[in-house]
Parts: structure tokens; sequence; C-alpha cells
């Protein structure tokens, strides 16, 4: 009996390390959630922490800097990125809310940039399931507003992103990667 049990474990086990599994990709997703607290929890964000009800979620891939200079040569100027790599990062609103003073209503849309040295124009799209700005269509386009850049001193090597709440009451999404950091305000 031993031995049948051991051959039908060794057998699974054979069957199991036979698997094809894909290699863990260049640029991982990820995701940031406002309020920061679900930035612990990978699942998807719940409706509410406590009475505090879920505001936003974003879905994006993590490129690396990889010792190039990104902004202005590997993501060129005056273009329509996707804000990091793979399929386009998505924002997700639990609620109505103002990016970049115009009127979003709550829902799911892709997020865009055009980067420019001083400036980004960051582009809420209402067209969905996309790899790349590829298929970008310009039609589809909910809001369109400019966001403030800065500099980072310190080298940011994987695009990141972060929600934090901000003194006027509202929140700023930080939008970095290299030397650069774009902030995208935000009202509810």
């Amino acid at each position: 009996m031993k031995t049948i049990l051991m051959t039908l474990l060794i057998l699974v086990g054979l069957a199991a390390s036979a698997q094809k599994f894909s290699k863990v990709d260049k640029s991982p997703l990820d995701i940031c959630y406002y309020p920061n607290e679900f930035a612990h929890d990978r699942k998807f964000a719940p409706q509410k922490i406590g009475d505090d009800p879920a505001m936003i979620r974003v879905i994006y891939s993590r490129p690396s800097k990889n010792n190039r200079e990104v902004f202005g040569t590997l993501v060129p100027y005056s273009k329509v990125w996707r804000l990091g790599a793979n399929e386009n990062t998505e924002i997700k609103l639990y609620r109505d809310a103002i990016l970049g003073g115009q009127a979003v209503k709550a829902g799911t849309y892709t997020l865009f940039a055009i980067p420019e040295a001083t400036e980004w124009t960051i582009i809420l799209n209402k067209d969905l399931d996309q790899w790349g700005a590829y298929s970008y269509d310009d039609k589809k386009d909910l809001v369109r507003f400019k966001a403030r850049v800065s500099n980072s001193d310190a080298v940011i090597e994987n695009f990141s992103m972060v929600i934090e709440k901000s003194e006027d009451g509202g929140v700023s999404m930080y939008l970095g990667w290299d030397h650069t950091v774009a902030m995208v305000p935000i009202k509810f």
C-alpha cells in the first residue's frame, strides 16, 4: 500500500513540475489605492475600510529604467504614452470626482499622458482593455488636463504611483519615474 501511495505522489509531483509557467514579467503589475490603507491588501479594493469608503484603485505595470534615459527618449515628448507598460493603466473611481478641475463620474477608465519637460497632459479615456497606445482613440477621451511636473533628486528605478491626501482636502496622485514626478490633483 505504501509503495502504491509513494508511486502516486511521485507521479503527481512529476506532472506538476512539467507545467510550463510563464517567466516573471519585466514590467510587473501593481496596484495603488486610496485610502492608502488598501496598499497592504493585494486583493481588489473592498468597498469600505471600516466606515471609510474606497475612493480610487489604479492598476498599472511598472517598467524599469535600466540605465536608460526615460523621458524625451524611451518615452518621447509630445506623444501619447500609456502610463506604464503592457496593458493600459486603469483607474477606478468609486465615487464621482474632480480630476484636474474637471468633473468625472464614478467608473473605470484608462489613463494616458502626453509628457513634456515641464508639464504633462493627463488623459482619461473610456476605451478599456487596450495594450499600449497603439490603438489609442482621442475620440474616446473623457477629459484632458495639465499636470504639474517636478524633479526627483533620487532616481526612481521603476515607474511608480502613489495617492496621498493633500492639504486642500483632496488627494494628489503622484506618477514618478527616473528623475520626473507628475502630480494629478483629485477632489471628491
